[in-house]
């Protein structure tokens, strides 16, 4: 069964990747660069704190947490202890890919870019209310795209890319969890005003 999803991954890795343009390489290049996304997320702090006013003092540091925790999971707990080859260091499928942004480092399971990008989504999918149904949809949008590009750049397996998103929803999770047990007690009026 193992060697059946190996096969699998590397089906499609291989299938994604040689299904590129020079147009599309650009794109997933930019969405694959974590410092392009910096000024987006100045302006994400800057309305949140907007929003939130003294609920961000717990809200902001608990979105923080989520990233770092999934970041810090992902990249010395994860990569070190499975030490599973990138597909663009793997002799099996390397040869095969169209590799335009290089490679990064050995190991590649679990993706942290898809366990930061779903840590940050997925916080927010659970503590904005219901009228940021737009925003929600647009940040989810945003790490889809970042997760498929590290496919389509060859730097991760499939696999590699659930299972990052899976961790880095599973911190939000827990991140939010505290936030809304903080906020119902510190500021319960605020609160109920928010949904």
């Amino acid at each position: 069964m193992l060697e059946q999803l190996r096969a699998l991954d590397r089906w499609l890795i291989i299938a994604i990747n040689l299904h590129h343009s020079p147009a599309l390489d650009k794109w997933m290049v930019f969405f694959s660069e974590r410092f392009v996304w910096f000024p987006a997320y100045f302006v994400l702090v800057v309305v949140l704190g907007y929003l939130y006013q003294r609920r961000a003092l717990l809200l902001l540091p608990l979105l923080g947490l989520s990233v770092a925790l999934a970041d810090v999971i992902s990249s010395r707990f994860f990569k070190p202890y499975f030490a599973r080859l990138r597909p663009c260091h793997d002799p099996q499928v390397s040869t095969t890919l169209n590799l335009v942004n290089g490679c990064g480092g050995q190991f590649g399971f679990l993706s942290s870019h898809a366990a930061n990008a779903f840590a940050l989504v997925v916080f927010l999918w659970l503590v904005l209310p219901t009228r940021y149904r737009l925003a929600k949809w647009l940040t989810l949008a945003w790490a889809v795209v970042v997760s498929y590009s590290r496919i389509y750049l060859g730097a991760h397996y499939p696999t590699d890319v659930l299972a990052g998103a899976t961790l880095g929803s599973l911190t939000a999770w827990g991140c939010a969890e505290l936030y809304k047990w903080g906020a119902a007690r510190w500021w319960p009026q605020a609160t109920t005003r928010m949904r």
